[in-house]
């Protein structure tokens, strides 16, 4: 009998022992609060756009590592975020799509499908959830704008929770382009305005919503006792630009400046930009500026105060989740991460939209918070390929993946680090362009000329003149670096 009590007794000391251990690790392993913001170009307070009103971002930004020149892979929504959670270069003109998650994650048996940084994250002992767009569609589930929702989800393996609230308006798609009274874009027929500013509450459209169950899902999580990944997908301000009236109210139009630089750049080409057809297919819309006729500066300022608007949104929306990580006591042990999917021309290069390799679309928005470090800027060149393995470092995850970018990490650590790579990669438009931190460099192939384009930023902020011809040296010095970027995806 003393035996077996014996035996019992060290059975239940090894396992208090190793829930003791579990437990440990849970505590000290950091959660991560990812934030993914469509459309999100740096146009914020912390960013040096005094006129915006972005308090919480910018307090946020005031505490973290803001970096000032991050560059997108693709400026497409799909494929930007297909490079994020894969963290690879595009090989195919297929990863340049708004379906390349679908294709390729979705659609593929599991061994012929990249991990997720998300999914690693997760069989690492990570419990993860995803609330609204964090892949390409907007509740992670794939099936078409008009449809009803499917039940394939989008990035197999990688949630344990894959959640959105989508209120009156049923489908993901149709909050996704919700208008305040739970209409949508495509059931009007795209017989809408391209912006919208209802008296509501902040419920009174989609986003509102979606702060509201990461609210409810961080009270959750606290209970798991687990590290967790929480993806939270915030669709303004993707067009149109909707957002209550109390956003609109905080600008006053006429001060609102217009674009620094509002022409086709000199010795470029029109197959170099694009017409503005994403702004253009809302019917109702009172102008349809595109590469040759420009808005109007009324129209101008009209565009531009929506989309502010809509950075205001949903900067409150993120202001009420991070309070919730600090009423619950997250905050010290929770990795914050905010990112924008690419930029957006306002008016730039006579152009409304992305979906170009100019600065204007590819610049966007990148603030990493880590728990017990000072805010810094860090100013040298960084690519969104680089967050999956900077995500690996800071949760001390082995991947199993070969990945194409680096970890931030050391560069967070020493933000004047000599051996940083300093480049970053973008292809669309059938163009590969290079950014270093002087110069944008993009060779096209394509039949229209010029093939190769040249703007310096040091003394061409705003990527008003093509340089190639005039520095030809200049091009020569940069080829190297250019050809380590070159996949071949253009090449036939």
């Amino acid at each position: 009998m003393r035996s077996l009590f014996h035996v019992l007794l060290v059975a239940l000391v090894i396992a208090f022992s190793f829930s003791c251990t579990e437990k440990a690790k849970a505590q000290t392993q950091p959660n991560i609060l990812f934030i993914a913001v469509d459309d999100l170009r740096p146009e914020l307070g912390c960013y040096g756009k005094a006129y915006v009103h972005s308090p919480h971002l910018d307090q946020l930004a005031a505490e973290s590592s803001l970096f000032e020149n991050h560059y997108v892979t693709v400026p497409t929504c799909g494929a930007s975020r297909y490079n994020l959670i894969t963290g690879l270069l595009p090989k195919s003109p297929g990863d340049l799509s708004n379906q390349a998650s679908a294709s390729n994650i979705a659609n593929k048996p599991a061994g012929e499908r990249p991990l997720t940084f998300i999914q690693e994250l997760k069989q690492n002992g990570y419990y993860t959830v995803g609330i609204g767009k964090i892949s390409h569609h907007p509740d992670g589930y794939v099936y078409g704008y008009r449809a009803p929702k499917s039940d394939k989800i989008e990035l197999p393996g990688s949630w344990d929770e894959m959640l959105l609230d989508a209120g009156k308006w049923e489908t993901g798609h149709n909050a996704f382009f919700g208008y305040a009274d739970g209409t949508n874009r495509n059931d009007r027929e795209k017989q809408v305005k391209p912006y919208e500013a209802a008296d509501v509450e902040d419920e009174g459209y989609p986003d509102g919503l979606t702060a509201n169950l990461a609210i409810k899902k961080l009270k959750q999580l606290k209970e798991k006792g687990k590290p967790f990944f929480m993806g939270v997908g915030f669709f303004k301000p993707h067009l149109p630009f909707t957002a209550p009236k109390k956003y609109w109210d905080l600008y006053n139009e006429e001060d609102i400046p217009l674009a620094p630089f509002a022409e086709i750049p000199e010795n470029s080409s029109k197959a170099s930009l694009q017409n503005s057809g994403e702004l253009n297919q809302y019917k109702l819309g009172e102008e349809k500026p595109d590469l040759d006729s420009a808005a109007s500066d009324a129209y101008a300022r009209k565009l531009r105060h929506g989309y502010l608007a809509a950075v205001s949104y949903i900067d409150a929306q993120i202001g009420k989740i991070l309070d919730e990580l600090e009423e619950q006591g997250l905050a010290e042990n929770t990795i914050v991460v905010v990112w924008g999917d690419h930029g957006w021309h306002l008016g730039d290069q006579k152009t409304w939209g992305k979906h170009t390799v100019f600065d204007n679309a590819l610049q966007s928005v990148l603030l990493i918070k880590r728990p017990g470090e000072g805010g810094q800027r860090i100013s040298q060149v960084v690519s969104t390929t680089d967050i999956y393995p900077t995500v690996m470092e800071l949760t001390h995850v082995p991947s199993q993946s070969t990945l194409d970018g680096e970890s931030m990490v050391s560069l967070m650590d020493n933000p004047a680090a000599k051996e940083w790579r300093n480049t970053a990669y973008s292809y669309f438009r059938r163009g590969v362009s290079l950014r270093t931190p002087q110069y944008r460099l993009t060779k096209y192939f394509r039949e229209q000329s010029p093939a190769i384009e040249l703007y310096d930023h040091q003394t061409d902020p705003y990527e008003s003149e093509n340089v190639a011809k005039e520095h030809p040296k200049v091009v020569k010095q940069l080829m190297p670096s250019w050809e380590k970027g070159n996949t071949g995806i253009f090449e036939e």
